[in-house]
């Protein structure tokens, strides 16, 4: 049902996205945002990932709200991943999705997930959070967010929980704003949120129904007539005199309100609440809470709105923009009610995006020379095609194909340490056969870059060979590294 209607909304939207002559790349991105309420992760994901569609994503933005955060939880979360981390991961990286970047601030948690071939290229990754809870001391409420370059196009994903209750519409687009306006990333390209080529702005950004009764809202849902509800819908009546909120852009809300609901039901709210006074038959009314917006950088001001300094940088942005175009379309904007371990439902949005990529190859290239195993010395070979600012700090790993982050892998060598000139444009690095897994397998290079902080290359899948030593004198558990460990352990499972 859910791949129909997708299918359905991206042949309405074709035009939308084509229109311009030019030549340019789709990439698909899926965006999850649902506030957990501090439960742990479900066992299957399958449908929010959206994991049996026969068009898989480039990317996976996930924003979480309310992910568990007392005291113990939070402290073991600050040394290991959060256990909805964990599970993003390994549900993915045997799709071939790394994840590059994460942010949590007490419960906001943001995760990016690429697959493996872009890797490379996304660059300028920075992330940051701002609280707004507590006299702006309190991180329970804030934005969180993660910009990076794709291809060269500056993406930026916020990621906020802002003030709840009925009467503080005003209250979250302060709140909206002050992050907006405090976020800020170094270096001089897109310093500001804003600055951005596409911002996504989501998350539970409680906006309520206003107005209408309990009784009228619900006869609107459970009739399919959500388009009643929308003018009263606190985000939607706010757009009309706010600046800044009019710049971006929503999907009509053809799903029913996401909040809020009895646990393991599909109930909407129908417990009693506890006053001073004892009980009372307030209900919470249902509302679209939890909700995925998105904002195209807009078209420059007239040049006599300008300073010089400001007229020179406006026009080499909108060269920028005219040589190298970024379109978006939003094929898909619904809740899933398959979830209830939540108050809130799942809000998932899948958009395509078309850009003329600034950048087609890699800033390395690199590859596994010769038979790699734990019998002989084995040697990398990489060749800088671009410059770049390489420094004593950069590394070259050895992951298995699979690998769920930066951190996930095998072994690593020091470029500087172990760089050796072969010719004037091909280096070559030794890698210790004390730190090649003696049992094998199907790995990846990846070079990392200190000064960029970040993958600039990753070689094609190659095979480690079973150490032949090994294998003749018995292998030794205790020798056994993290790539043999994980062999064994899949072993076992079968």
């Amino acid at each position: 049902m859910e791949e129909n209607v997708e299918q359905s909304c991206v042949q309405l939207s074709d035009l939308s996205l084509t229109k311009g002559n030019y030549e340019g790349d789709t990439f698909r991105l899926h965006m999850v945002t649902w506030n957990v309420a501090t439960v742990d992760p479900p066992d299957d994901v399958t449908l929010l990932l959206h994991l049996n569609s026969p068009k898989s994503p480039d990317l996976y933005v996930i924003g979480l709200q309310e992910v568990y955060s007392g005291p113990l939880r939070f402290m073991s979360d600050s040394v290991f991943d959060d256990p909805w981390s964990q599970m993003f991961m390994a549900t993915l990286a045997p799709r071939n999705y790394v994840k590059v970047s994460s942010i949590r601030m007490q419960g906001l948690l943001l995760l990016f997930f690429s697959r493996l071939e872009h890797v490379p290229f996304i660059r300028d990754i920075q992330a940051t959070y701002t609280r707004t809870g507590i006299l702006g001391y309190w991180g329970n409420k804030g934005g969180v967010s993660v910009r990076l370059s794709f291809y060269g196009h500056m993406l930026c994903f916020l990621n906020c929980h802002l003030a709840a209750h009925m009467n503080y519409a005003t209250e979250r687009v302060d709140e909206f704003e002050y992050i907006m306006d405090k976020q800020v990333f170094d270096g001089k390209k897109a310093p500001r949120i804003v600055d951005h080529r596409l911002v996504f702005w989501f998350g539970d950004l409680n906006f309520r129904i206003q107005d209408h009764g309990m009784h009228f809202v619900r006869s609107c849902i459970n009739n399919q007539t959500y388009n009643l509800l929308w003018s009263n819908d606190q985000l939607t009546m706010m757009k009309k005199k706010e600046q800044l909120l009019q710049e971006f852009e929503e999907g009509p809300l053809d799903f029913q309100p996401t909040y809020k609901f009895d646990l393991n039901t599909d109930t909407y709210d129908s417990r009693l609440y506890r006053t001073w006074f004892g009980f009372n038959g307030k209900k919470r009314k249902p509302a679209w809470t939890d909700r995925i917006l998105w904002r195209l950088h807009p078209a420059a001001p007239p040049p006599d709105q300008q300073d010089e300094n400001t007229g020179l940088d406006v026009k080499k942005e909108e060269e920028e923009e005219e040589e190298y175009p970024l379109k978006i379309r939003q094929d898909s904007y619904t809740s899933n009610m398959e979830y209830s371990i939540s108050d809130h439902k799942p809000v998932i949005s899948v958009f395509t995006l078309e850009l003329r990529k600034m950048y087609e190859a890699p800033l390395v290239r690199l590859q596994a020379e010769g038979d790699w195993s734990a019998d002989i010395d084995a040697t990398v070979l990489y060749t800088p095609l671009q410059p770049f600012p390489s420094s004593t700090w950069d590394w070259i790993g050895l992951f298995k194909v699979g690998f769920s982050s930066v951190s996930d892998y095998i072994t690593y060598t020091w470029v500087k340490d172990d760089e050796v000139a072969f010719d004037e444009e091909v280096m070559q690095v030794y890698v210790s056969k004390e730190e090649i897994p003696v049992r094998g397998g199907e790995c990846v290079l990846c070079y990392y870059s200190g000064s960029l902080r970040c993958i600039i290359g990753v070689s094609e899948p190659f095979k480690v060979q079973e150490s032949k030593v090994a294998s003749e004198e018995g292998l030794e558990p205790e020798k056994i590294n993290g790539l043999d460990q994980t062999v064994a352990s899949e072993e076992c499972w079968q």
